[in-house]
């Protein structure tokens, strides 16, 4: 049964392309989101991460789909072993000199129905993530 996808909306004190770098550049991205390997913001270009919880990790399969620059930034998000395929899509909008941030989390009734991949787990994440410490590490 396809649920409505999780949403979550900041807005920073940081201009446009100062977020559009924080969520681009695998350097500054790993200070806020996740140690990413290599990063390109073009489409076809694939990368994965690990990360996990109460000692159980995941290794995360990604592979962009779409690239406005300085605008929109999309990708797949699927779990190595594990069945599912949600999309992840970043959105920045400029307000003045501050920039506001749509994030949304799509396909997450897609992953198998276990405690890992609940919806309130990636609400928790995500709300931690662009909530927390990106605008910690933008300020």
């Amino acid at each position: 049964m396809k649920q409505e996808p999780f949403v979550i909306e900041r807005t920073y004190q940081a201009p446009v392309d100062r977020v559009w770098r924080a969520i681009t550049d695998r350097d500054q991205m790993k200070q806020w989101y996740f140690d990413i390997a290599a990063f390109k913001p073009e489409v076809g270009f694939e990368f994965q991460f690990s990360a996990g919880n109460e000692g159980k990790i995941y290794v995360h399969l990604c592979k962009v789909t779409e690239v406005i620059l300085g605008k929109k930034l999309k990708y797949s998000w699927q779990y190595e072993g594990h069945e599912g395929l949600s999309y992840v899509t970043f959105e920045l909008f400029p307000e003045g000199d501050k920039t506001r941030l749509k994030l949304t989390h799509e396909g997450l009734e897609t992953f198998p129905d276990t405690p890992e991949f609940k919806r309130k787990n990636f609400e928790e994440g995500w709300t931690a993530l662009i909530g927390d410490l990106l605008p910690k590490f933008l300020s």
